[in-house]
């Protein structure tokens, strides 16, 4: 897939990415806040989860933590704004899952040019999450731009829309939405 754009454009990606690592420091997950937390990656090359907490009194508590699962070649890393909205993802997601691999919209956010070509942290969360369910990202993104409904086959057939199901009865949730916080 390439990335079409003009020079000031990719120029523009390359500082903000440069500026990641130049300015970020040493990433802990545990003292990040909940607007920076969500697909994080602490320095140890380790994914951070954003969860939350209910108090007796019923106020809600954020808190970042460190997750087990390790992102492929990316350490100190806060998700830029720019790769939040070309992606479709949300910096107030709970837990780390592959449950929104089933939603066309943001399969369709995921394998554009600007996320898929752009966003390389977000890309290799999303291929392992992906890969985990059966799915192999790439060949979904191809599928995507030639057929929605080949697209939302090929992660019918992998078994993904199942296991979302086995998990609403496993945890009793109605929306299946079931955090992976450990790989």
């Amino acid at each position: 897939m390439a990335f079409h754009a003009p020079n000031y454009v990719k120029s523009a990606l390359f500082y903000d990415y440069k500026f990641q690592f130049l300015f970020a420091g040493e990433i802990t997950c545990e003292h990040l806040d909940h607007d920076t937390c969500a697909y994080a990656v602490a320095s140890t090359g380790k994914r951070c989860v954003l969860e939350k907490h209910v108090k007796r009194s019923g106020e809600e508590e954020y808190t970042c933590r460190t997750s087990e699962i390790e992102a492929d070649k990316i350490r100190n890393w806060i998700e830029t704004d720019q790769c939040v909205k070309a992606c479709g993802i949300d910096r107030n997601s709970f837990g780390i899952s592959s449950d929104l691999l089933i939603e066309s919209r943001f399969t369709e956010m995921l394998c554009s040019p600007q996320c898929y070509d752009g966003c390389p942290n977000v890309v290799d969360l999303f291929f392992n999450l992906a890969a985990g369910e059966g799915v192999f990202l790439p060949k979904l993104c191809e599928a995507r731009r030639g057929n929605t409904r080949r697209g939302m086959s090929e992660i019918e057939g992998s078994g993904l829309v199942a296991t979302d199901r086995r998990r609403r009865e496993v945890h009793g949730t109605s929306s299946g939405k079931c955090a992976i916080l450990k790989s």
